[in-house]
């Protein structure tokens, strides 16, 4: 099967996730307990749209936390490829509505030195999908936005994906190019993923 029809199939599976803010609560709470984020001290989490797991609720609270929380948005590199910026969110009302309707800083505040972070800086990074599979697979919309920021993440960051466990696909298609997550975290389990040895 290819990536266009996986896409389709896991599209329809997460805009009929039932309950999607108490089982987007649990696989958030999953996020937490687990050891490597708490030892985190720079976490990107991304902020849903659609029919993605929820996140809005638990950035907001971790933001009282001790951790510096991270959040992309869409912009271009010097020579105008699509890439992920990444800003320093330090209160909700930073963000407004951006490309696709996801909350991001306001493009005027885009290049402010205080508010920018490195890849490298990432000790975590919380990875949406549309499909994932059982060994890390990944499956995302296809603008390869995620490709490129994962690229530049240090070895030793943990890579993890939540969705919902209707996302889960026995075999994503996966081309030499993409990432294997390090872990992959539902409602129901976390699943170890080849991590980016599989690649």
């Amino acid at each position: 099967m290819n990536k266009a029809d996986q896409r389709q199939i896991a599209y329809a599976a997460r805009n009929a996730q039932a309950d999607k803010d108490a089982v987007s609560a649990e696989i958030c709470r999953r996020v937490l307990e687990q050891p490597w984020y708490q030892a985190a001290r720079t976490v990107m989490w991304y902020l849903h749209c659609r029919s993605e797991v929820r996140t809005l609720p638990t950035v907001a609270a971790e933001l009282a936390g001790g951790k510096r929380i991270v959040v992309p948005y869409c912009t271009v590199d010097a020579e105008g490829q699509k890439q992920l910026g990444l800003w320093h969110l330090q209160a909700i009302d930073e963000l407004q509505p951006g490309m696709w309707n996801i909350l991001e800083p306001p493009g005027e505040r885009w290049l402010e030195p205080a508010k920018q972070v490195r890849a490298k800086d990432l000790d975590v990074v919380i990875v949406p999908g549309v499909a994932f599979d059982r060994h890390g697979g990944r499956l995302g919309n296809g603008a390869g936005y995620y490709d490129r920021l994962l690229q530049n993440v240090r070895p030793d960051a943990v890579l993890a994906a939540v969705c919902y466990e209707a996302q889960l696909l026995p075999q994503v298609a996966m081309e030499r190019h993409d990432i294997y997550m390090d872990r992959v975290i539902t409602e129901q389990a976390i699943y170890p993923g080849k991590g980016r040895a599989g690649c």
